[in-house]
């Protein structure tokens, strides 16, 4: 791990036809484990690469690091673990995608 852990959470019970996420980070880096069930996580990075990742094992992590805009899609009884760099903090989400765009595109932020 890059980051001393400062906060854990779960999502769970989280419909299959959600798309949950749908965020970045100004700082915040995470650690994202499918503990049960299969996740589907795609990632964007502030120059605009996409990339889509399968989490099925507890024994594989994804990191996101800050200023990537990420979702996430579960399947029923799909249990995510989280591991974040640093508590949580509003100020610390950015959650309209044009306001992603316009702080980390056009090599804004990166």
């Amino acid at each position: 791990m890059t980051f001393a852990v400062q906060r854990v959470f779960w999502t769970y019970y989280t419909p299959d036809n959600i798309l949950r996420g749908r965020h970045a980070h100004r700082a915040t880096e995470h650690v994202l484990l499918a503990v049960a069930g299969r996740i589907i996580v795609t990632v964007e990075s502030a120059a605009g690469a996409l990339q889509v990742f399968r989490l099925e094992s507890p024994h594989v992590g994804l990191y996101v690091p800050p200023n990537v805009w990420h979702t996430m899609q579960y399947s029923p009884g799909a249990v995510q673990l989280a591991l974040a760099s640093l508590p949580f903090a509003e100020e610390d989400y950015i959650r309209e995608y044009d306001e992603f765009k316009a702080v980390w595109g056009a090599g804004g932020g990166s």
